[in-house]
């Protein structure tokens, strides 16, 4: 009895050491989890290639209020709807950041060559709703200017200061109904 033990232990040492071999082999040829369609790299890439475009693109209030009566401009908002209807520069147009696709950008931008003019919360000192500032690497306007330049769309402007939603060159409108 004692060898025909020594037998199966041994036996079920063997089936267990091939068993981890293949897990392990199995584990090594997984695939990596994620999308092809979610490129970290060339996300990289291209704010790599767009932070010194944007750089020259910044622009004063002055500047930007200037433009934004010029033709082939647009103003776009891309913060959620709720905190557009709250309150914007008058004259912007909405695109919620998360609808961005070629479909919609088109329907809201005549051209590729139209200049687009972009905002966010953190260009506005009140930090109080619709424009509570973000942490600073995480302000909208860097992701929208990004994308924009991804999508095709390079005649981009940004406001470059820290403005107050009351001052009134800024031009702040809200479109909510008051009971």
């Amino acid at each position: 009895m004692g060898a025909r033990r020594n037998t199966i232990l041994g036996l079920a040492a063997i089936v267990a050491f091939v068993a981890s071999g293949l897990l392990a082999n199995a584990q090594e040829s997984q695939p990596v989890a994620g999308s092809p369609e979610i490129d970290y790299q060339g996300f990289s890439e291209m704010t790599d290639k767009v932070m010194a475009y944007r750089e020259g693109r910044l622009v004063s209030l002055a500047a930007f209020n200037e433009m934004k009566s010029e033709p082939d401009t647009i103003l776009l908002d891309t913060r959620s709807r709720l905190a557009y209807d709250m309150g914007h520069i008058d004259g912007a147009v909405h695109l919620d950041f998360s609808d961005f696709t070629d479909e919609k950008l088109a329907d809201v931008i005549p051209s590729k060559g139209t200049r687009i003019l972009i905002y966010c919360n953190n260009n506005f000192a009140d930090d109080i709703e619709p424009v509570m500032l973000k942490r600073a690497p995480l302000a909208l306007n860097i992701p929208t200017f990004i994308n924009l330049y991804g999508y095709g769309y390079e005649n981009i402007y940004e406001l470059g200061e820290m403005v107050s939603a009351e001052d009134e060159a800024v031009n702040w409108v809200s479109t909510l109904q008051t009971p």
